[in-house]
């Protein structure tokens, strides 16, 4: 921001941060088809791919009924995107995991989406300026860190 402009308020940098966050995620859902997958599908998937995980512990970790979570599953199920599997610390469990079609298929998207951020930054702006997103990301990445109890 040039100095004779005048400085936003927090909230004000808050809110205008949120809605670039907003037309960015519609920007790039846009460049990779997601297919009929709801953004809780999505949100599985994603929690998925850091590792395997029961039904409850997602249910947990995205606030919502066991219950739900297990449609939600099922429906990924069906879709050949999860598989399940035995717990081997305690077998009445099943560990549920990513299948390699839908591995496939988030690395395809990704590459996708990577592609066309990529090419819009550098049509759409000046080598100063991506600089300026560089020297920025630090601080941005440090607002959606997790804090460490301590």
């Amino acid at each position: 921001m040039a100095e004779s402009q005048q400085q936003i308020s927090t909230a004000e940098l808050a809110q205008v941060l949120r809605s670039f966050v907003r037309a960015l995620r519609r920007r790039l859902r846009e460049q990779a088809d997601v297919g009929d997958l709801t953004p809780s599908q999505m949100d599985t998937i994603l929690r998925l791919e850091a590792g395997p995980s029961t039904t409850s512990a997602l249910a947990r970790a995205a606030g919502i009924r066991p219950q739900s979570m297990g449609a939600i599953v099922a429906a990924l199920d069906a879709a050949g995107m999860v598989r399940g599997a035995p717990d081997p610390a305690d077998g009445r469990q099943t560990l549920l995991s990513l299948t390699w079609q839908c591995e496939s298929w988030l690395a395809e998207t990704r590459a996708v989406r990577d592609d066309w951020l990529s090419r819009t930054l550098d049509e759409r702006l000046s080598p100063a300026e991506r600089a300026q997103i560089e020297a920025a990301m630090p601080l941005l990445m440090r607002l959606v860190a997790e804090r460490i109890p301590t």
